[in-house]
């Protein structure tokens, strides 16, 4: 099928200015052109202007649980039914990391190059710590054995999402500034294994060595996992066979 003449002359020109277009783009984004930077800045200060709130948001969240605990006990002492529901839910509240627990383990430590406050921005993205390295380290340590984990001293869950804003973690609802700290209770012997098996931590090891970012690995005699106290539910999963 041919175009009629007036339309093929009409495209010509459009698909010459998109075909530039397209070329710009490549061209500057193969010069290194960071074409995020100026967004992760601005959403690393929004995070921080609110982190105050976040804070005290947490600290209503914790009064309101202790409420809600108070008032679960109360009706159970006089509802047989409540009761029975407790006791249920009772075997779950410690693999679903709901209690505190103690024991040997592992920390790992995860922390930004000494020099990145003098790094130009080209540098700076290989001298930070990165979200896919905590998550690199958390996936490692659960697939050695880990019983029960915190990061920067907070219980990690099934729901539990490691974030990253430029060099800051998200976790729990607060923020974090290196260097990241990561305990571990169980084997240490197969958690330590599994770190030096996993591909991420590998790059993120070879970066320390070479670039000078801080990774450390520990045994410790007794870690302390406090109980996760957050909300626990899922807002946007859905059983598809219902």
């Amino acid at each position: 099928m041919r175009l009629p003449r007036d339309r093929w002359r009409l495209g010509v020109p459009v698909v010459a200015l998109a075909t530039g277009l397209l070329f710009a783009t490549s061209a500057s984004t193969a010069r290194g052109t960071d074409l995020r930077a100026t967004q992760i800045t601005d959403l690393a200060s929004v995070v921080r202007a609110n982190s105050d709130r976040i804070v005290e948001a947490q600290a209503r969240i914790a009064e309101l649980q202790a409420e809600v605990n108070e008032g679960t006990i109360r009706a159970a002492a006089a509802n047989q039914v409540v009761a029975q529901a407790q006791d249920r839910a009772r075997p779950l509240e410690a693999p679903g990391g709901l209690t505190a627990v103690h024991g040997p383990g592992l920390r790992v430590e995860l922390n930004d190059a000494s020099d990145v406050a003098d790094a130009k921005e080209d540098e700076l993205n290989a001298l930070i710590v990165h979200q896919s390295d905590v998550q690199a380290v958390v996936n490692a340590l659960w697939a050695g054995g880990a019983e029960a984990m915190t990061i920067m001293g907070q219980r990690v869950i099934a729901t539990s999402a490691v974030r990253c804003v430029g060099n800051t973690l998200l976790f729990n609802g607060e923020v974090y500034s290196p260097p990241f700290i990561i305990e571990a209770i169980g084997p240490a012997d197969r958690m330590r294994s599994a770190l030096n098996r996993s591909s991420g931590v590998a790059l993120f090891a070879q970066a320390a060595k070479y670039l000078g970012l801080g990774y450390s690995v520990d045994g410790e005699a007794d870690i302390t996992a406090p109980a996760y106290t957050g909300v626990i539910s899922l807002t946007y999963a859905e059983d598809l066979l219902r």
